[in-house]
């Protein structure tokens, strides 16, 4: 029990095991002090993203809410295409673009007849960068792999993208492995890495409020936003704020998860919020929907594709106050 807020100590990992289940309880503290009070510490929640997601106006089409382009996939991996595909979709952008290895191009179709397939010339792997143009945000990682000619395509897509990104799984490991790519890094991208991928960016962490340190020191020095996933995943701002989120479960502990997280948040972007309100409301929504889905699956039988079925409901609370 922790009078108000709760304590740091309860949103860290190592401390599980003794903190268990927390409560706050309201001791009549004023409010308008706490929300005078100095801290660079935040929890998501519903009344943080209160105003964040705009309303659709009643004249909006397509090209009002962006135009996406995802850089996804490599031979045995096309199901991490296939969910951050399905995923964008079903967040609210206008336009879907699929960049994909030729192997990938009739999954795709298939799975996701909604999204436009710009098939690589390479059968495998992705191998070249397309003509950026046409897109307001731009999200790569989900099943790339790590080839030589896909380090090519992601060093080109940071030398020379002049809209938001949004970067996962073996982008971040490439990045890892190329510390020298972090320079091109360009400000307010947005990182989605599980703790594995983050130490490989920012080096060992000694231990969680180190680990917190590590992300503070990377996002201002990189200027970047970076969403360190996790059961109360924690974002990490240019500025030094942290924010930790308050939905999710442990059925979300399932491989895709991240990929969804991925799609989500590309675009939000493309529909030109800002990276700060981007990645708060993704993260929020992305645990939200997991909450949802496994009222249906239960946490154990929870797999990735159910988060997709609940991204609609999700926002469309998050524009309707009253459904809370």
């Amino acid at each position: 029990m922790s009078f108000e807020l709760p304590k740091l100590a309860f949103l860290l990992p190592r401390n599980a095991e003794y903190v268990g289940q927390w409560h706050t309880v309201p001791i009549g503290l004023s409010r308008q002090f706490q929300a005078q009070a100095e801290s660079r510490l935040f929890l998501i929640d519903a009344a943080l993203l209160a105003g964040r997601l705009p309303r659709r106006g009643r004249f909006g089409h397509k090209g009002t809410y962006g135009h996406a382009l995802l850089l996804l996939g490599s031979r045995g991996k096309i199901g991490a295409a296939v969910l951050a595909t399905q995923a964008c979709l079903r967040s609210g952008v206008g336009l879907l673009t699929v960049r994909t290895p030729a192997v990938g191009y009739d999954i795709l179709q298939t799975s996701a007849p909604e999204a436009m397939a710009l098939t690589d010339p390479a059968a495998d792997f992705l191998s070249e960068l397309p003509e950026l143009t046409p897109y307001s945000a731009i999200g790569m990682g989900p099943g790339i792999d790590k080839a030589d000619s896909t380090k090519v395509v992601l060093e080109q897509l940071l030398r020379t993208a002049q809209v938001p990104l949004v970067l996962d799984a073996d982008a971040l490991n490439l990045l890892g492995a190329n510390p020298d790519l972090l320079a091109l890094l360009p400000p307010d991208s947005i990182l989605t890495p599980h703790p594995k991928e983050f130490e490989r960016l920012s080096g060992s962490a000694r231990d969680d409020y180190h680990r917190l340190e590590l992300l503070r020191e990377f996002c201002h020095k990189h200027r970047c936003y970076t969403v360190l996933k996790g059961a109360h995943t924690c974002l990490g701002t240019p500025t030094g704020e942290l924010y930790f989120n308050t939905t999710g479960n442990p059925g979300m502990a399932t491989g895709g998860s991240g990929d969804v997280l991925t799609g989500l948040l590309t675009a939000l972007r493309a529909q030109h919020l800002s990276a700060l309100d981007a990645a708060l409301l993704g993260i929020y929504a992305h645990g939200r929907a997991g909450d949802l889905a496994a009222r249906h699956t239960g946490e154990v039988g929870l797999i990735a594709g159910d988060l997709t079925r609940f991204i609609g409901p999700t926002l469309q609370e998050l524009t309707t106050p009253d459904a809370f």
